[in-house]
């Protein structure tokens, strides 16, 4: 079912194995961020704002590191990123274990895991393709979404069942511990560098050579930032690319209810405070469906209706949300989630099927960039919206609201842009 060959690459095989245990040991603060905030405060709101702090430092992070990626050795970068993740996992774990009660000093940590993300998924999407044959990458793109998933099942399952044992705090410092793995395999790279260095020439010679190199980085930089803007103007005058984007932010912004786990598992569904088991099923729920689905993706890759089947998706995705909000039990609350994993799982691979395809190759490299920022402002749009609905109607109000007017958009897309119903793939 598993393409392995991309595995057969020393430098890949050294990036997956390390991916394979941060997936999961480093994924615990996922989970202990929101709960310790929810904690601390009683307010779903509070969740929200860190979602806010957290995308509000990832996204010019993002733009920056792929700026820099460019025009610096890429492992040097990478290394930097995952050393600046590390030290905020450690700082994350002294305040928890100093018993230190302050939300703005969490926020603040908060804001460098947001840059450190940022810089790590950017910079990774520039060197693996570096490291990988052209003719690979999507056997290794598959092989890291199999173990990213994988991990989000399994970590949030293990930190539910850790947190009555060992205590939350203690999950920043498991996964400080996950990162060393990642460092060793990035530190056993080869240099990744898009131009050589210089190391000819006497020592003046090389000096100059390296002040025009270090003045060429700049500029690129400048450059590089001044053509994001293109990507947006390019993303929202396309009546298709638009109406892709407008149902995935749809179901993103309106029907992501994740900010609210903490206190679904409290007090919907008797979870204790401070987390546990159901909080931990809840936050895995998902992934279980979207690797479910992703083990059967060759049911579906053939078929070339790929507008109505994105958008098809959507709304049952909405619909599955509803069912989230009426759950009377964990058990259905797990199964709704797990249901609308697998058809979000459906909405992304054909949303990317789109935008790939409906995009001129001199403008992918920036398209993606724009639908990077996009897209991963959605889920902390969602964050937001969510935490503040739901202390002004409740948790499953909020929730059972955010489904229908998924439902009700996507809908109103389909109708006004009928490019989308219509669109099937070229597979001549």
């Amino acid at each position: 079912m598993l393409d392995r060959r991309p595995l057969a690459i020393p430098a890949y095989r050294r990036l997956w194995l390390a991916s394979t245990v941060s997936a999961v040991g480093g994924s615990f603060s996922v989970i202990a961020i929101p709960t310790q905030l929810f904690t601390l405060t009683g307010s779903s709101a509070t969740v929200a704002v860190s979602a806010a702090v957290s995308f509000a430092a990832l996204a010019p992070a993002s733009l920056l590191a792929g700026a820099l990626a460019d025009v610096i050795d890429r492992r040097r970068l990478l290394l930097a990123a995952h050393l600046g993740l590390g030290a905020t996992y450690l700082l994350l774990w002294i305040q928890a274990a100093a018993g230190l009660r302050s939300v703005a000093v969490l926020l603040v940590l908060v804001a460098c895991q947001g840059v450190s993300y940022g810089a790590i998924m950017t910079t990774m999407g520039a060197a693996v393709p570096r490291v990988v044959p052209a003719r690979l990458l999507a056997a290794a793109t598959s092989l890291s979404s199999l173990v990213r998933y994988a991990g989000a099942v399994v970590g949030p399952l293990l930190a539910g069942i850790l947190i009555p044992i060992v205590g939350l705090g203690n999950l920043y410092l498991f996964d400080a511990s996950a990162l060393i793995t990642v460092v060793w395999a990035v530190v056993r790279l080869p240099p990744l560098l898009t131009t050589p260095q210089v190391t000819t020439g006497n020592a003046g010679q090389r000096k100059q050579a390296r002040a025009r190199a270090g003045h060429a980085a700049r500029s690129a930089v400048v450059t590089v930032l001044a053509g994001i803007p293109e990507g947006f103007r390019y993303l929202f005058t396309s009546p298709l690319l638009a109406a892709v984007l407008g149902v995935d932010m749809a179901a993103m912004v309106f029907g992501m209810p994740s900010a609210l786990f903490p206190e679904l598992a409290q007090r919907a569904f008797g979870g204790p405070a401070g987390g546990g088991p159901a909080l931990g099923l809840l936050y895995a729920a998902y992934p279980v469906g979207v690797f479910a689905m992703g083990l059967m993706s060759g049911a579906f890759t053939r078929a070339r209706r790929h507008g109505a089947l994105m958008s098809g998706a959507a709304i049952i995705w909405g619909l599955t949300v509803v069912l989230l909000a009426l759950a009377p039990n964990l058990f259905a609350a797990v199964a709704a989630l797990a249901a609308g994993g697998a058809v979000n799982f459906l909405l992304s691979t054909f949303r990317n099927a789109i935008t790939q395809a409906g995009t001129s190759d001199g403008l992918r490299g920036r398209i993606q960039g724009s639908l990077t920022i996009v897209l991963t402002g959605g889920p902390q749009a969602a964050a937001l919206l969510h935490g503040l609905a739901a202390t002004a109607v409740g948790a499953r109000i909020a929730i059972g609201v955010g489904g229908l007017l998924t439902v009700f958009t996507v809908s109103a897309i389909l109708l006004t842009v009928p490019q989308l119903r219509r669109y099937q793939a070229d597979f001549s």
